[in-house]
């Protein structure tokens, strides 16, 4: 690297390589997809400058946030054409920011350990592992993060209460499951009706970006006071209908409790396909029709398969 011209940097592609943490073949392959501006040509060598390594930071900097080089290459442009990355960046921070006021903690083995009864389980702390309710500290054996001290304590209180850890593992996955079919239904509803307008075209102006930023700020706790709001209700509802089942006469059933509704989870794609196939006022009674066909199809297969074995 050497200094020209009122001190301006001036990078061999190695020294550009070494300065941005990219290897010399990135760099190319970026010049080559036009991610980087044309390097002044200076005999038989390429000579790069502050913005070509201040691009490759960007560069870098976005595929850290989840972009792809393809859309990438479509915010550098609008960038290059005057109209800025401001808002979608403050639109990507925005997202990428934490969903919770929640702050992770650490814990060392030997007190976590002590919250489960004091006996050692490595297959349960592998698996809480796995589940990311723990996250290994680097150089560290016997620590550990705990990014939601909160999940962790319900754990703690739950095998406290007699449930097995395999038990509350096998829980947590299956209600992950139902919470993230929540989370992706919320989004496309608010993409739908909300944000389909400042996104409709790639990428974004940067007045879109912000408007869309300013949004997510203000939406970002309705998915989880809905979702709260809903667990009350439910749980306040079946809660008392658990209680009267098993307080009341064994084997007594009311006619509301054998008629009443039961919701079901399905896959967004179902959703949408079924949707798509009869409209989204018919959605419901569709399923309830299917359903309903399968559940009788099958009656008449048994019927059938047992009139057989008597023949």
């Amino acid at each position: 690297m050497t200094g020209a011209g009122a001190g301006a940097a001036q990078y061999r592609i190695e020294d550009l390589a070494h300065a941005s943490g990219a290897t010399v073949r990135t760099i190319r392959a970026y010049q080559d997809r036009g991610l980087l501006p044309t390097p002044e040509r200076r005999g038989r060598a390429n000579v790069y400058r502050e913005t070509h390594l201040a691009r490759l930071r960007q560069i870098a900097d976005l595929l850290d946030r989840g972009y792809t080089l393809a859309s990438i290459k479509e915010l550098l442009e609008a960038w290059d054409a005057g109209r800025g990355l401001g808002g979608v960046l403050g639109l990507v921070a925005e997202v990428h920011g934490p969903w919770t006021d929640e702050q992770a903690d650490r814990i060392s083995r030997r007190e976590l350990d002590a919250k489960f009864g004091g006996r050692q389980d490595d297959e349960a702390v592998a698996e809480a592992v796995e589940l990311g309710i723990l996250e290994r500290v680097p150089g560290q054996v016997d620590e550990f993060l705990v990014p939601s001290p909160q999940e962790l304590a319900v754990a703690v209180e739950l095998h406290a209460a007699g449930v097995p850890l395999s038990a509350i593992s096998g829980h947590l996955r299956e209600l992950r499951g139902q919470v993230e079919h929540i989370a992706s239904r919320f989004l496309e509803f608010t993409t739908e009706h909300v944000f389909a307008r400042y996104l409709g075209h790639r990428p974004p102006t940067d007045a879109d970006a912000g408007e869309a930023a300013s949004l997510v700020r203000r939406l970002r706790p309705l998915a989880q006071q809905t979702v709260d709001a809903e667990l009350a209700r439910a749980m306040r509802t079946f809660a008392t209908r658990h209680l009267d089942h098993h307080l009341g006469p064994k084997g007594a059933e009311t006619a509301e409790g054998a008629s009443r509704l039961v919701p079901v989870l399905l896959p967004a794609r179902t959703t949408r396909a079924v949707r798509a196939l009869v409209g989204a006022e018919r959605v419901a009674a569709f399923v309830s029709a299917a359903a309903e066909r399968e559940v009788q199809a099958r009656t008449l297969d048994g019927l059938a398969a047992t009139h057989a074995e008597d023949s």
